[in-house]
């Protein structure tokens, strides 16, 4: 009888422990430290579409997460300029181009973005009603920021899809509240 408990207990074991290798991906993400903001040089932070600079000596939260990834992925829409001089800064990650605000691109937070791994492949929006395809062509930087590279802007949360003008005028967002909607994502 006690070997009987004994198996019963060491494959049960092994099956939690196969069912937890299974769920990496829907591990919690936490922080993974801070950046202490430092003060933009005059003219050097872009405040286009909203965009917030660093404040002196304020701690962002910073991390190399995001949430799971699923069919309906919830996020947090922001605005971002992808042309040269816009907020967005440099080139896109993906590419090294820069993209018209016409066309319905998204820059991903970091741990969506995943090395690159959906550069150039879309991504479905979901909200207001309506949904939207936009192809991924840069990453919105959750491990770094208040650095001239991030015009000195903080890092982005790691919930974020940074979507260019398109998206924000296909998903029917009155312009005078474009900045930031709660969504919800998918691969497409």
């Amino acid at each position: 009888m006690e070997s009987f408990g004994l198996k019963a207990s060491l494959i049960l074991v092994a099956i939690l422990l196969f069912a937890d290798c299974l769920n990496v991906e829907g591990q919690i993400c936490r922080p993974s430290g801070t950046i202490r903001g430092k003060k933009p040089p005059p003219g050097k932070c872009n405040q286009d579409n909203d965009s917030d600079c660093c404040k002196e000596g304020q701690l962002y939260t910073k991390y190399k997460c995001s949430p799971p990834v699923s069919s309906h992925t919830k996020a947090y829409l922001t605005l971002n300029g992808f042309e040269k001089d816009e907020d967005g800064g440099a080139p896109s990650e993906c590419d090294n181009h820069y993209h018209s605000d016409d066309t319905p691109v998204v820059a991903l937070s970091t741990g969506w973005y995943n090395k690159g791994s959906r550069c150039l492949n879309n991504i479905t929006i979901t909200a207001n009603g309506r949904s939207v395809v936009a192809m991924v062509v840069d990453e919105c930087d959750s491990t770094m920021g208040c650095d001239s590279v991030h015009d000195y802007q903080p890092p982005c949360r790691n919930n974020i899809v940074d979507a260019s003008r398109a998206v924000w005028k296909a998903l029917g967002v009155p312009h005078g509240q474009w900045g930031g909607l709660d969504i919800t994502w998918a691969d497409a």
